[in-house]
């Protein structure tokens, strides 16, 4: 919906299902509830989620228009994709897998552009349109230098393509189109020093000449395009858990001059750890219940002196949860923003809250999604039905931007 400035959706992965028709079912069930909670006779934004097979579904027997009228028909509309999971992300073992296929092969990038395809249809009148994606593959698959070498490489050739594909769509239809790199805890770019090194050590060197040759560019103007169609997916969740300074991220990026296509509104889990023994078991006993086998849960902890160690996934760090000096840990589980605390653990919703208040402003994006896809692998008692939560988590996220 449309509020001050900005777009805010939510995130549709939020609903278990790979096929169109099931993606098509969860929308028509949940959205029309949705609507009448949060936006009444205003229209809602939807950020859809497609896998590679509704995405392949729905170019078939005429379903893309028939599905864009339904969106005119019934006051919804689109202006971001999330394609950062590509295969199944419910009900099964999900963990590093999430992903696959990485930016080093070609189906990752086919699957992109084919939302790219999708995205130029349903995209709402007037507005830029984004699709987000994966750090470009996960970092413990590329254990030497000369593998994290050739992924990098190999990954940023194949963006490359996918800008020169999203130039040629601006040039040709006047539709601005953008693929929003997400940074995620462990990924091959996971922090904003890693961000800005991919822009300046590998998006530009390899991109730059492509687009000189190919549209008969500038140096200044073929960076420029580059820019303008490989921007970030700030996912709030995943910066937080890194300790990063929201407001010293967004400085950097503006003096690299680099876009975020998008704001994901997502929280962490956030844990002081105790200086008592008998404490510190009452924190483990409170954090079993987020020990789930469908995701990865990495965590950061920090040390006194502010230094920071990683674990690939929760059950990794509770191991040394008696034995730690760490004093505390933020753990990438995308827990319901509208929350600050969970019995003993905590949220980052601090962070949440300062990002929408830098939102208000300075013009960084005007696409916001909310991203909380971890409902089915709650704690019991933290459960709400799902239309219900949607529409508190939109309802939160509102006030917060009004007020």
């Amino acid at each position: 919906m449309h509020v001050k400035q900005h777009h805010l959706t939510y995130c549709s992965n939020i609903h278990p299902g790979e096929s169109w028709a099931a993606t098509k079912a969860n929308l028509e069930k949940y959205l029309p509830e949705i609507k009448s909670k949060v936006s009444g006779s205003a229209p809602l934004a939807i950020g859809l989620r497609l896998s590679n097979e509704a995405s392949l579904d729905i170019l078939k027997n005429d379903q893309l228009p028939a599905f864009k009228r339904w969106l005119d028909e019934n006051g919804f509309y689109i202006f971001t994709f999330n394609g950062f999971p590509y295969g199944g992300f419910h009900r099964q073992v999900v963990k590093d897998e999430v992903h696959t296929p990485d930016w080093t092969t070609a189906d990752r990038k086919a699957y992109t552009l084919r939302l790219f395809d999708i995205l130029s249809v349903l995209l709402a009148e007037g507005m830029d349109g984004g699709v987000s994606t994966s750090p470009l593959s996960y970092k413990y698959w590329h254990p030497k230098p000369s593998d994290l070498d050739f992924a990098m490489q190999r990954s940023t050739e194949q963006v490359v393509e996918v800008a020169v594909r999203l130039f040629e769509i601006y040039q040709q239809q006047g539709k601005l189109l953008h693929l929003d790199i997400e940074p995620e805890p462990d990924g091959l770019i996971e922090n904003s020093e890693e961000l800005i090194s991919f822009f300046s050590n590998w998006l530009l060197p390899l991109g730059v000449p492509v687009f000189k040759e190919k549209f008969d560019l500038t140096d200044e103007l073929a960076e420029k395009a580059l820019k303008e169609h490989i921007r970030v997916c700030y996912d709030i969740c995943h910066f937080a858990v890194g300790f990063e300074h929201h407001q010293e991220v967004f400085d950097a990026l503006d003096q690299e001059g680099i876009k975020i296509g998008k704001i994901q509104i997502s929280a962490a889990l956030k844990v002081p750890i105790p200086v008592e023994i008998s404490e510190r078991k009452k924190v483990e006993k409170a954090l079993h219940p987020f020990v789930e086998s469908t995701y990865l849960h990495q965590v950061v902890g920090k040390k006194e002196n502010g230094s920071l160690k990683s674990f690939r996934d929760l059950p990794d760090a509770l191991i040394t949860l008696a034995e730690t000096k760490l004093t505390e840990w933020r753990i990438h589980f995308h827990v319901p923003i509208f929350l600050d605390t969970y019995g003993r653990l905590a949220s980052t919703q601090g962070d949440i809250t300062e990002v929408l208040k830098l939102v208000n402003e300075r013009p960084l994006t005007n696409h916001l999604e909310i991203e909380t896809y971890t409902w089915e692998v709650l704690p019991e008692d933290i459960h709400l039905s799902l239309g219900e939560s949607i529409s508190r988590e939109l309802l939160w996220t509102l006030e917060k931007l009004q007020s």
